[in-house]
């Protein structure tokens, strides 16, 4: 999807940080960065990348995020990559000999937030495209992240398993709402002008012969009265629609 706006750009200072062990193709942390990104995370630690740091093909790839990121940190050790942490997620399927507190994507974004309230930096672990984590990194975790999707099919490349963990992370902080009018500044149509709406549309139907059932006419008056409000007018739209009746109308006078 399109849509970059670079005045919108929003800080992106804070947040979890995004730690990739063993990444394997430039590509893919390019993906990573641009996901991040896309939900207001900057900071991008990897581990021992394959395929060397810098790389050209994880900066095309990135679609510009990595040039609006800090420097990304490479280390050579999760423990090193880590030790500035408090809290550590680990996205992975569920350890085996180990007792973990495991929690969907959307229940660790909660959990982040609260951290992040009292002050702790917290971190989300990835692992390398074709094996994941391996229990010697989930051991630097306190909580598992694990994915509720199709059991037929669960497999994620790595960009996806981070914007989907990263956007839980931003949702579970944002605001918006969950249904709202984009009116474009065209303010909701009053009862009143509902109400005369209403009433000159009950004058035209009846003067052009539309109530041939008579005993039909309150239930289709009523039944257009409620259509109306669940559609929520705005003034425009009912001078609009004001405006369609009287070019109907004209139509019938000629």
């Amino acid at each position: 999807m399109t849509g970059t706006d670079h005045s919108q750009l929003a800080p992106t200072s804070g947040g979890p940080v995004v730690i990739l062990v063993n990444p394997q193709m430039g590509e893919n942390i390019g993906a990573a960065a641009r996901a991040m990104l896309n939900c207001g995370l900057s900071e991008l630690r990897i581990i021992n990348p394959r395929d060397g740091w810098p790389n050209e093909r994880a900066d095309a790839n990135s679609s510009g995020a990595l040039a609006m990121m800090p420097p990304v940190k490479v280390f050579t050790s999760t423990a090193e990559a880590v030790a500035d942490l408090h809290h550590v997620y680990a996205t992975t399927a569920r350890p085996r000999d180990m007792v973990k507190k495991v929690a969907t994507a959307r229940g660790a974004g909660l959990d982040m937030r609260v951290r992040e309230a009292a002050g702790q930096r917290i971190g989300l672990l990835f692992g390398a495209e074709r094996s994941g984590l391996v229990n010697d990194d989930v051991a630097f975790a306190g909580t598992v992240i694990t994915i509720p999707l199709n059991p037929g099919f669960s497999s994620l490349n790595l960009a996806q398993a981070v914007l989907l963990v990263a956007y839980e992370w931003m949702v579970a902080g944002d605001n918006t709402p969950a249904r709202q009018l984009v009116d474009n500044y065209s303010f909701p149509a009053t009862q009143a002008s509902m109400t005369e709406l209403n009433a000159r549309l009950e004058k035209e139907l009846q003067e052009s012969g539309f109530f041939r059932a008579p005993d039909m006419k309150p239930t289709v008056l009523r039944n257009l009265h409620a259509m109306f409000t669940r559609a929520e007018m705005t003034d425009q739209e009912v001078k609009t629609f004001h405006g369609i009746i009287s070019a109907l109308i004209g139509k019938r006078l000629k």
